[in-house]
């Protein structure tokens, strides 16, 4: 079968906007950034890639007080100067629409058609997707989101932060973060908005995020600012002063069109408005943007049971759930603390103490 080009592709899927919102066509692209223009060939890791050439290769993360692994990479050299994009999925192993999503992307994007490079990181999490684990690699038991920029005297997880943080972060102009509803997490798609307070930073990531086309935006301004502390990936890379931006689609472990989709056209036409690929890029139009998320946790330990859905609006003090104990007797009730949206909900009956039951996103007014 012929590969798919991306305008191929593009037609043949779902535009994210269509699901979750409309569109405008209006973004302003950026300038090419100087020090991309004179690289004649682009490593990542073991991944050595020609003008108009697409190589595959790993980032190598040996062993130290466990055990090594390597984490796929691909490298699309365009075949003209340009920005380079990082787009990252994975690192949280079971939330399978982002990786199928860079899947797609691996074999969609033809290097002869693109100005600038794209380094594309599918599966940061390796253990994770291969033992079925949510949430943590379990290799070391840590998230693979929260130990940035890592290092190399660390368990596994630190280790990959670190090569991740230099052989992708250091080389990239900007940064992709790809995720999604884990096992557990019933979610609607959003994105994150970081504000750095660096005015022309911010003012490209949020164009950035317009162009992925989400309709709800989340606007965080409590990442930590060191960026010997970043703890996330995306984080990482604006600390270090890249416009990244971080999307969620998919949930409960699911593949749903849609939500692959959503991920897909979003990451493309971000290379639109970065004047990657030829075409104007279409722009989400009047985004809920999110203030404050406001997170529900479980009191007791038991059976969960919804009384909401993913992307529902609730009001203040209404009932999102309860959990029995296990011969049906309602030991708590979950109650929105705030007006808001349903951002996710717990996927499965299963729920300890402490866990969450849901986020809600409160909308600024």
């Amino acid at each position: 079968m012929k590969r798919l080009g991306v305008i191929t592709l593009m037609s043949a899927l779902a535009c994210p906007a269509a699901v979750w919102g409309q569109v405008q066509t209006q973004a302003q692209p950026q300038a090419t950034p100087a020090a991309a223009v004179a690289r004649a060939t682009f490593k990542v890791g073991t991944a050595v890639a020609e003008r108009g050439q697409k190589v595959s290769g790993v980032i190598a993360v040996p062993a130290a007080q466990d055990a090594a692994t390597n984490i796929s990479v691909v490298v699309a050299h365009g075949a003209k100067p340009g920005p380079v994009l990082a787009i990252v999925s994975g690192a949280h192993g079971t939330e399978y629409a982002s990786i199928i999503a860079v899947e797609r992307l691996i074999d969609a994007l033809d290097p002869a058609a693109m100005s600038g490079t794209v380094i594309l990181v599918p599966l940061v999490n390796v253990a994770s997707f291969e033992q079925k684990v949510a949430h943590v690699n379990p290799v070391d038991g840590k998230s693979m989101n929260r130990f940035y920029p890592g290092r190399m005297d660390g368990t596994q997880t630190e280790r990959a932060s670190f090569l991740i943080t230099r052989e992708v972060v250091e080389q990239c102009d900007h940064l992709i973060d790809l995720h999604g509803g884990d096992l557990d997490e019933s979610l609607r798609p959003y994105s994150y908005w970081t504000v750095t307070g660096l005015q022309s930073q911010d003012a490209i990531s949020r164009e950035m995020l317009l162009a992925f086309g989400l309709d709800h935006i989340i606007i965080s301004a409590d990442r930590p600012k060191d960026p010997a502390a970043s703890r996330y990936l995306e984080n990482t890379a604006s600390t270090r002063g890249k416009p990244s931006i971080t999307a969620e689609a998919g949930h409960a472990g699911t593949t749903e069109t849609d939500d692959i989709a959503a991920l897909v056209n979003g990451c493309v036409n971000v290379m639109r408005y970065l004047r990657m690929l030829p075409g104007v890029a279409a722009v989400v139009e009047n985004p809920v943007w999110v203030e404050k998320v406001a997170g529900i946790t479980s009191e007791q330990t038991g059976i969960f049971y919804p009384l909401v859905k993913r992307g529902m609006t609730v009001a203040a003090g209404a009932r999102i759930g309860y959990v029995t104990d296990y011969v049906g007797k309602v030991i708590f009730e979950a109650r929105a603390p705030e007006s808001g949206v349903v951002l996710y909900l717990r996927a499965v009956p299963s729920m300890t103490k402490g866990e969450t039951i849901a986020n809600i996103g409160v909308v600024r007014r």
